[in-house]
């Protein structure tokens, strides 16, 4: 099958489209027709040994994928050859077929398309848990978004408003707070226009944000964690 294939580590422009087998599965797990695969910054990582999992050589990366069923394994009774499913992969996206565990199998909606499911998982997975599992977020609080403008900031823009909250999305350019606007942030604030804290704080009537999520680190970090409401 054709893939795209990582012979060793390296920078990601030192890896090519080649031949690779198909792989075979095991129990518990199905072997996907890959119709459409995200891109994310864990699959730059993982080409250059850089990433927590480090496949066997030669290999595909490739983390969250899109596709139809072609065949299942023992012991897999919630899919069938022919379902259209949304899966997380680690690795191995990036090629005609891939394998992946049935518990890391969702079954795709016909409306939904393959490219939109391809591209949502990780940003959208991410961004659900920093606000519900571990924000415990509530109608009407603040969250302050940064980085507001890539995929796991406006997957947080839209999944807060879903949840009530009222959002303050924070990015580099008038450019994208344009793309924030439009994801349905409330206030948006240039963090290199504006100092980050007071923007913040005016945002907020001086009381601050009651969760930030921070997808950006660096020196935005502290002045973000003294935004916080106490």
């Amino acid at each position: 099958m054709k893939a795209f294939v990582c012979r060793a580590l390296g920078p990601v422009e030192s890896h090519a489209p080649g031949e690779m087998p198909v792989p075979e599965i095991a129990a518990g797990e199905l072997l996907v027709r890959v119709a459409a695969a995200g891109v994310n910054f864990f699959d730059t990582l993982i080409v250059q040994g850089k990433y927590q999992i480090r496949p066997p050589l030669p290999f595909a990366p490739g983390g969250e994928i899109a596709g139809t069923v072609e065949a299942v394994g023992d012991g897999v009774d919630d899919f069938r050859p022919g379902d259209r499913v949304l899966a997380f992969t680690s690795f191995g996206g990036y090629a005609e077929y891939t394998r992946a565990k049935a518990s890391m199998c969702w079954h795709l909606p016909d409306p939904v398309c393959f490219e939109t499911a391809a591209a949502g998982l990780t940003t959208y997975g991410t961004a659900w848990f920093a606000l519900h599992d571990l924000a415990r977020l509530q109608p009407g609080e603040r969250v302050l978004v940064l980085g507001a403008a890539g995929g796991v900031g406006l997957a947080a823009i839209q999944i807060a408003k879903l949840a009530g909250a009222r959002v303050i999305a924070a990015a580099g350019s008038e450019e994208r707070l344009e793309f924030c606007r439009e994801a349905g942030a409330d206030i948006t604030i240039d963090y290199v226009a504006n100092d980050l804290k007071d923007a913040a704080k005016a945002a907020t009537d001086g009381k601050g944000a009651d969760v930030v999520v921070d997808v950006v680190g660096g020196e935005f970090t502290e002045k973000a964690i003294r935004a916080i409401a106490w």
